[in-house]
């Protein structure tokens, strides 16, 4: 029971931890004094990627993100670890987390503490400084230029900011768009099929969240997903979620739907552990499927 009980908290005392760490504090709402030891440090991260490895279960996807956070505490340098943290936010609030202010929450530490890692790269103050313009002018001029080790904090900067400018009014997204659309053009660029063709879907479900955007647009971006990872099923299913429903396309998505529900995972090439999730994904839209289509 106190091992539940102690699940069921994770996100609220992750999140504890990652606050602090992003606003530079020193304390920590949980019980440790002390920033882990070098040893201790490498244990944190060891066990945060043995967890992570197992994220088809929640429990483990859970604790990899507490793992990550406390070692964040003793290396808030480390780009990598960054990176690892942001990803593993991202998945918390995607697929675990049911509350939408905590999902909110772990979207926005998911974006900051990606840009915290682009922010930890060499020479990254020094080109900064010499870049010209305000602070979104240097920024753009930095990311057009960015080099391939950037992809992943550049990727989960922009997934984590995206779904957290979901719910916000839409001269929110407007004001990112340009910001957000130089990322992920960048990455295409670099590394196209990064995260099994994660810019050409995120453009497909961005794109039907942006007004005055033409549908086929958002269509053409994610049949390029899919045609280059088509065992990837989170780019079917944000197909039938923001394109097939924004269009109207009822016929299509409860199709695209049914076929992800009913794929054998076991009988896959590749173990994607977020195939899982979205099949559960495919199952709720389903659910909804009458109201979303009112």
């Amino acid at each position: 029971m106190q091992s539940q009980n102690f699940l069921k908290h994770l996100p609220i005392i992750f999140s504890g931890l990652l606050m602090l760490f992003l606003s530079g504090c020193a304390s920590s709402p949980v019980n440790i004094s002390h920033e882990p030891s070098q040893q201790n440090l490498s244990f944190l991260i060891k066990k945060g990627n043995e967890h992570w490895d197992k994220r088809n279960d929640i429990n483990d996807a859970k604790k990899a993100c507490f793992y990550y956070a406390q070692a964040l505490k003793g290396d808030a340098n480390n780009s990598d670890l960054c990176i690892k943290m942001s990803r593993a936010l991202y998945f918390q609030a995607m697929f675990i987390e049911k509350d939408p202010f905590v999902k909110d929450s772990l979207y926005f530490q998911g974006y900051q503490v990606a840009i915290k890692s682009l922010k930890n790269r060499p020479k990254f103050d020094e080109l900064f400084s010499q870049a010209e313009g305000d602070s979104l002018q240097r920024w753009l001029s930095l990311i057009s230029e960015a080099p391939k080790e950037w992809v992943p904090a550049l990727f989960w900067w922009a997934v984590n900011e995206a779904r957290y400018l979901n719910t916000k009014p839409v001269l929110a997204r407007l004001e990112k768009r340009e910001l957000l659309e130089v990322i992920m053009h960048r990455i295409i660029s670099l590394e196209p099929g990064y995260y099994y063709g994660g810019p050409y879907r995120f453009f497909g479900a961005f794109y039907t969240r942006i007004p005055g955007i033409e549908l086929s647009q958002a269509q053409s971006y994610f049949e390029q997903a899919i045609s280059a990872f088509p065992l990837y099923l989170g780019s079917h299913v944000y197909m039938a979620e923001f394109y097939h429903q924004k269009a109207g396309n009822r016929e299509q998505f409860h199709e695209i739907l049914d076929k992800v529900i009913s794929t054998d995972l076991s009988l896959l090439t590749e173990n994607i552990p977020e195939n899982i999730y979205y099949q559960k994904r495919a199952i709720f839209l389903l659910e909804q499927e009458s109201v979303l289509f009112e």
